[in-house]
């Protein structure tokens, strides 16, 4: 009977995962009470470039949203408080846009003003957003402009209400997010399409040129087709009895004919509402696989919002046929996803910024709740290594950018094999990781080293144990800190040796291990803080713990003196033991508490006088585990209020102008803040044997969690909790499966084999 069930819940889930993908018409509001409270305009005051998302599908190639600043990666995009739309751009991928558009109207012969006196004032007022739809009134020509899209075909419906002929401006050469587009040209292939590329210029992070193919079809015939010679920017022309106009484009990395054959495999049919309709559905979907009860109104709304970031950012590359840009060597090729037996490409290719962070966020909640999606991008990432060679940290467009530092991809891969949710070619994928840990690999760069491999000072890291600061040969890339390097490179060292062990490589896990106990060369025993040293070993004169970036990656002294995770025990021997580490981290928990727990409410505040000195920053990646770390000092009493009292501060806003209070790198601090409402952490990213996670301090009454049955052998995972509010937030007494749950702690295995976790919530003052 047991197998006959587990069968049948394989197949109902099955059917669930189909259904996303077709149109299911005249969903009530409980069918679609998940995607129904996301709130796409949190934090868009201080959003950037691949921030905001509207028209998208879960990591779609197009990410189709209306933009009001286009300049530079930072502060651009949509920004809430501009009301100005100055296009509909179809891709706000990690250093990469292109292909904006705007509908405009004209009266009298076309001249040069309209292609550069084109903006449009707009107001919140009659603005509708939601996940997969956006629609706004462009003022200035009493155009109603609705957008949604499928994965790679971004589909407009444009309703033009005021007087004079409709049009399209296309502006393919011009200053758009983090590059400028250019060599962009257009052309009609019919009464009713028209085809073209363009060139994301290189930037300083993604140093080639990377080249966008796009077909568009209307339902509207095309007439004039106007080109500026100033601007190289073209101006689509329609009927003027036209009063509605709708549009299909579709893009692709690789041709104008996959483009083209995008369109036709995932858009046939000009239903809007449909499309619309099936976007909402495939979001729900994901969104699903956790229902939490309980709590109030926003704090499920932000909950659903948090999770709904988890699957941002991160784009697909891939055609619908597999084919994929490959800028990897010296020349341009297209790439292709081995295909199936049904000849569909086994996985998509994926563009995505640093995993850096990786292992306290999606590690988790994509291991848990989306092993499925996990895996994808583990096989992305191993395609990029067949392709040039190394497993990257960051690619964009098909090729490396070396964005931030240290191997960042190896805990989170690492983490996946641990956990079975990757078990095929685990040795080729060992020997691929291990290449990028030794010279001539990624740990050997600085962020955005592309020519050399100085400015990470593995050299120094193998040959004396640390990394200097500063490194003698100079700058060769960005964050060459050499303490938090140190840091950074002994995690991950660790890490790979857990797959070391794994695989029976006894001998690496020697070296390894020893590698990862470098960290204790930058440890002050005098100060007690983590500090930099300089080539020579001597201690950094005049340290200040709170000073920013002297000797660490976007972050102070005093957060990352925590960045142990893996020996957490070990630096708390160095502190004088356990109640001595705990008192400390208290104490900077405390401070911290003053500043609301991060440097400011934006990333571009942190280097503020005053907020750089926040001693734990819930804002940026490098100490957003300090609150779970009390739990390996025999204090698991402190994680709980702590999260907690995090979480009330940094992750419960529901508004323009707060959200995450620092840098949201795709889905991290998104998938940090679902981690600690749902109250659960994995310290060391997932990486170790039966991986481990603590118990934290939901903030709701019920959580369940669906596991996928491809993967896992549970059907779900439920955590309840009794007596919950903002007063009672420790955690007294804990059970899983009616049996009691000692130091908090549950496996890996006992989690994905079905489990029911009861906690018994207490008090809200610290003993």
């Amino acid at each position: 009977m047991a197998i006959f069930q587990k069968l049948l819940y394989r197949i109902i889930f099955s059917a669930c995962l189909v259904i996303v993908f077709a149109c299911t018409p005249n969903k009530t509001e409980e069918e679609y009470k998940f995607v129904n409270q996301v709130y796409p305009q949190l934090d868009t005051e201080n959003s950037r470039w691949f921030f905001f998302s509207s028209a998208c599908r879960p990591f779609g190639m197009v990410n189709l949203s209306p933009d009001t600043q286009t300049g530079g990666a930072w502060g651009s995009g949509y920004r809430y408080n501009t009301d100005t739309i100055k296009g509909f751009s179809h891709i706000h991928a990690w250093q990469l846009s292109g292909l904006s558009v705007m509908p405009v109207t004209i009266t009298g012969e076309v001249g040069e003003t309209i292609f550069s006196d084109f903006y449009s004032r707009f107001s919140h007022e009659t603005e509708i957003v939601h996940p997969g739809y956006h629609s706004l009134e462009l003022d200035r020509y009493a155009i109603q402009a609705e957008i949604t899209s499928t994965k790679r075909v971004g589909f407009h419906k444009y309703t033009f209400n005021g007087d004079g002929r409709p049009a399209l401006l296309v502006n393919l050469n011009t200053m758009l997010g983090p590059c400028e587009n250019m060599h962009g040209v257009l052309e009609k292939t019919g009464t009713n399409a028209v085809r073209g590329e363009l060139t994301n210029a290189p930037t300083r992070r993604r140093p080639k040129p990377t080249r966008v193919f796009f077909h568009i079809d209307s339902d509207t015939e095309i007439g004039d087709i106007v080109k500026d010679g100033k601007t190289g920017n073209y101006l689509l022309v329609f009927d003027a009895s036209a009063k509605a106009v709708q549009l299909k484009a579709g893009i692709s990395y690789t041709s104008v004919e996959n483009a083209k054959n995008n369109i036709d495999a995932e858009l046939a049919h000009w239903d809007f509402e449909k499309v619309v309709e099936a976007s909402k559905d495939e979001w729900n979907a994901l969104l699903s696989r956790i229902e939490v009860e309980g709590g109030n109104e926003q704090q499920q709304k932000r909950f659903y919002t948090d999770l709904w970031h988890a699957l941002q950012g991160r784009r697909t590359i891939s055609d619908v046929n597999g084919a994929y840009p490959d800028y990897t060597g010296n020349e341009f090729r297209i790439g292709q996803i081995p295909l199936d037996e049904e000849g569909k490409p086994q996985f998509n290719h994926y563009n995505s910024d640093s995993f850096w962070g990786a292992q306290w966020t999606i590690n988790t909640l994509w291991g848990l709740v989306y092993p499925d999606i996990y895996k994808e991008f583990v096989l992305s990432l191993m395609q990029y290594y067949k392709d040039g060679g190394l497993v990257p940290r960051g690619p964009s467009g098909g090729n490396y950018t070396f964005v931030m530092t240290g191997a960042s991809s190896t805990p989170f891969i690492v983490s996946a094999i641990q956990k079975g949710i990757i078990t095929e070619n685990v040795p080729e994928i060992y020997h691929a990781l291990k290449k990028n840990h030794l010279p001539g690999g990624i740990m050997a760069k600085a962020g955005y080293e592309h020519d050399t491999e100085l400015g990470g000072g593995l050299g120094y890291y193998i040959k004396n144990g640390w990394v200097p600061y500063p490194i003698p040969e100079g700058q060769f890339g960005f964050h060459q800190d050499g303490a938090g390097l140190t840091l950074e490179y002994a995690y991950q060292d660790w890490t790979l040796a857990q797959l070391a062990l794994k695989l029976g490589h006894q001998e690496d896990y020697a070296y390894f291990m020893k590698r990862s106990g470098n960290y204790k060369n930058v440890y002050d025993s005098e100060s007690t803080w983590m500090r930099p040293k300089n080539v020579d070993g001597e201690w950094l004169a005049d340290f200040d713990p709170y000073a920013y970036k002297n000797g660490f990656i976007e972050s102070n002294g005093a957060q990352a003196t925590w960045f142990v995770p893996h020996d957490i025990s070990g630096l708390a021997e160095l502190m004088g033991g356990e109640e001595d580490a705990a008192e400390k981290l208290n104490a900077q928990f405390e401070t911290a508490r003053q500043l609301g727990f991060t440097s400011g409410d934006a990333h571009a505040k942190e280097q503020h006088p005053e907020y750089s000195r926040v001693p734990i920053n819930y804002g940026n990646q490098p100490s957003i585990q300090t609150a779970m770390v009390f739990n390996k000092l025999g204090r698991p009493g402190l994680s709980h209020y702590w999260s907690r009292a995090v979480v009330d501060s940094v992750f419960s806003g529901l508004a323009p102008n707060t959200g995450y209070n620092g840098d949201e790198d795709q889905g991290l601090m998104g998938s940090l803040s679902v981690l600690m409402k749902i109250g659960l952490f994995q310290l060391n990213g997932g990486t170790g044997e039966n991986p481990v996670y603590y118990v934290g301090s939901p903030i709701f009454d019920k959580v369940t969690i669906q596991l996928h049955p491809d993967f896992y052998e549970g059907d779900v995972l439920t955590i309840e909790t009794k007596n919950n509010s903002r007063d009672k937030v420790f955690v007294g007494k804990a059970w899983i499966n009616n049996a009691p749950l000692e130091h908090f702690r549950v496996t890996h295995a006992q989690i994905t084999s079905g489990s029911h976790i009861r906690l018994e919530m207490v008090g809200n003052e610290l003993q």
